[in-house]
C-alpha cells in the first residue's frame, strides 16, 4: 500500500547516486518504479535490492521512451539524468554542448511532452525536475553550458506549472548544491582526487537527503505543491561578489 496519492513513477539517471536514491526511497513507500539509466548491470542490482522495474534506455532515444510511456501510464516522472563537463565556455567542445543540451535539457523536453498528456487526461500527475543551484546562480569555475541548460529547466519548470493551470497535476523543482556523488570524479577523471577535494573536508549534502525532498514533495495533500526547493549543505551559501584587480595602471 502506497503512502502516496499515486501508483506508478519513472525515474531517469536512476542508476547510481541520486537517481537510484530517489528509486529506493520511493520503493520505500510503496510506488511501483521503473528506472531508466544506460548502466544495465547497475539497474539489475537496483532492481534486485529495492524491486523496481528496470530499463536500459538512454534518455536520448526517444523511440524507446515513447514506446515505455504509451504501454505504462506514470503518475510520477521525476527527470533526473544529467551531465556535467569541466571548463567554461571559452573552453567547451561542440560535443560537449551538444551532449550536455540532449540530455540535460532536451530529454527533459521531450520526456515531459510523452507524458503530460496522459496526466491531463487522468487529470493526475506530478512532474519532479531535479535541477541545480548552477540554474540559478553564477560562480566562477562552472561549466558555461551546464549552467545554462539547468536555467532551462528551472523555466520548465515554472512555464510547466502556468500549462498545466487548474489540473491536479503537480510541478516541482528541486535544486540542490552539491551532493557526494560521483558525477565529481567524472569530471575530473579521478574518484578519489574528487573525494578528497571536494568531500573530505566538507559536510556536503547525500543522495538520501534529494531523495527525502522527492518524496516530501511527492506525498504532500493534493491541496499542496511544493513548486521550487533549493536544498544546501548547512555550511554551504550561494551568492558573493568578485572583484578584479586592475592590472594596468590608474591614468
Amino acid at each position: 500500500m502506497s503512502d502516496f496519492p499515486y501508483r506508478t513513477a519513472l525515474v531517469t539517471g536512476a542508476s547510481s547516486g541520486i537517481g537510484a536514491a530517489i528509486v529506493a526511497r520511493l520503493r520505500d513507500s510503496g510506488l511501483e518504479v521503473h528506472a531508466i539509466a544506460r548502466d544495465a548491470s547497475r539497474l539489475a542490482e537496483l532492481a534486485e535490492k529495492t524491486g523496481c522495474i528496470p530499463h536500459a534506455i538512454s534518455v536520448e532515444d526517444y523511440d524507446a521512451l515513447a514506446q515505455l510511456t504509451q504501454e505504462i501510464p506514470f503518475d510520477v516522472l521525476v527527470n533526473n539524468a544529467g551531465q556535467s563537463r569541466a571548463g567554461n565556455i571559452a573552453k567547451t567542445t561542440r560535443e560537449d554542448i551538444d551532449s550536455l543540451v540532449d540530455v540535460n535539457l532536451r530529454a527533459v523536453l521531450q520526456l515531459t511532452h510523452l507524458i503530460v498528456p496522459g496526466m491531463v487526461e487522468r487529470d493526475r500527475g506530478h512532474i519532479v525536475n531535479i535541477s541545480s543551484i548552477a540554474g540559478h546562480y553564477a560562480f566562477a569555475g562552472g561549466n558555461t553550458v551546464y549552467h545554462a541548460t539547468k536555467a532551462g529547466v528551472h523555466a520548465l519548470s515554472t512555464q510547466l506549472r502556468c500549462d498545466l493551470y487548474g489540473s491536479h497535476i503537480r510541478v516541482t523543482e528541486i535544486s540542490p548544491a552539491r551532493v557526494e556523488t560521483e558525477v565529481f570524479g567524472r569530471l575530473i577523471g579521478n574518484m578519489e582526487e574528487a573525494k578528497r577535494r571536494f568531500f573530505d573536508e566538507y559536510d556536503s549534502l547525500l543522495p538520501i537527503d534529494i531523495a527525502n525532498s522527492v518524496a516530501f514533495a511527492v506525498a504532500a495533500p493534493q491541496r499542496m505543491n511544493v513548486s521550487f526547493m533549493e536544498v544546501l549543505p548547512t555550511t554551504q551559501v550561494v551568492g558573493g561578489l568578485n572583484f578584479a584587480k586592475r592590472t594596468t595602471p590608474k591614468e
